[in-house]
């Protein structure tokens, strides 16, 4: 958990964007950089621009029971420890930090709260299949292997923690099982938290309005963006992972390039 930047760049984190993976956050990362502010929206670099470790360590601080191993358990992230993985060079997070919300909403009282929630019988099978699927299929399952052990990076692991974590769940069936029991929880916890006035129920279609509104903003003379479609988030995601396994590839070839070298110098 480390950044270039020592102090945040204002007041650290401003809006913290409460709406899980598929939930239209693409067009509102979109929408509030159009209105000037920095924003992390972490499927558009899922490999390497996003803080993993910071992430993985708040998996297993929020939810001991994916890491045993670690005793005694990790304790939570504090401010500081936000402000290095978000808060000193972003204003607004979304997807990646909104599993753990309720802490960030504690980590910055000023921030102000915006609420997107799909609704849970047409938002599922989006989900399940753009990230619950790649993730948990066999060739998930060796992508995670092969950037963990020969690329050092966590990302696959990191998000299985995540999810086994936010829907208490040990494998893909659970998570199936736990699905709307976790969503209503999340959202009910939300709102218990946040009062109504520092937070904004914004459903999609409702345009620049209520948005701008609530952030104290000019509405801007363009239309609202609507971004990351089904296709789109799809071909992100292939792209991604060619671009993983290509990384992969030249670090394999180099490390078998080395005893060939070698045998071909004592021979």
């Amino acid at each position: 958990m480390s950044s270039s930047r020592t102090t945040p760049a204002s007041d650290g984190v401003l809006i913290i964007h409460v709406a899980l993976f598929r939930m239209a956050t693409g067009s509102l990362a979109e929408a509030y950089r159009i209105l000037g502010y920095k924003v992390h929206h972490g499927t558009s670099d899922i490999a390497w621009g996003i803080p993993w470790k910071a992430i993985e360590h708040a998996a297993e601080s929020t939810w001991p029971s994916v890491a045993p191993e670690i005793s005694p358990p990790r304790p939570l992230l504090t401010r500081k420890d936000w402000d290095e993985a978000w808060g000193y060079e972003y204003e607004v997070v979304t997807e990646m930090a909104a599993p753990f919300a309720t802490q960030l909403i504690k980590a910055y009282p000023k921030a102000k709260v915006v609420i997107v929630q799909r609704d849970f019988e047409t938002w599922w099978p989006s989900f399940a299949s753009e990230l619950l699927d790649p993730l948990f299929s066999p060739l998930g399952i060796f992508a995670t292997f092969v950037a963990g052990r020969i690329m050092g990076i966590r990302s696959g692991q990191t998000m299985r923690k995540v999810h086994f974590g936010f829907f208490n769940a040990k494998d893909r069936a659970e998570i199936e099982k736990n699905g709307r029991e976790a969503y209503d929880r999340y959202f009910n916890e939300i709102r218990a938290l946040v009062p109504s006035e520092r937070r904004l129920e914004y459903r999609m279609g409702d345009g620049w309005e209520p948005l701008c509104k609530f952030l104290g903003k000019e509405v801007p003379d363009s239309p609202f963006p609507y971004q990351n479609v089904r296709k789109q988030h799809s071909e992100s995601l292939a792209s991604q992972r060619l671009a993983l396994f290509g990384r992969a590839l030249l670090k394999i070839s180099a490390w078998a390039v080395v005893p060939l070298i070698y045998g071909f110098i004592i021979a």
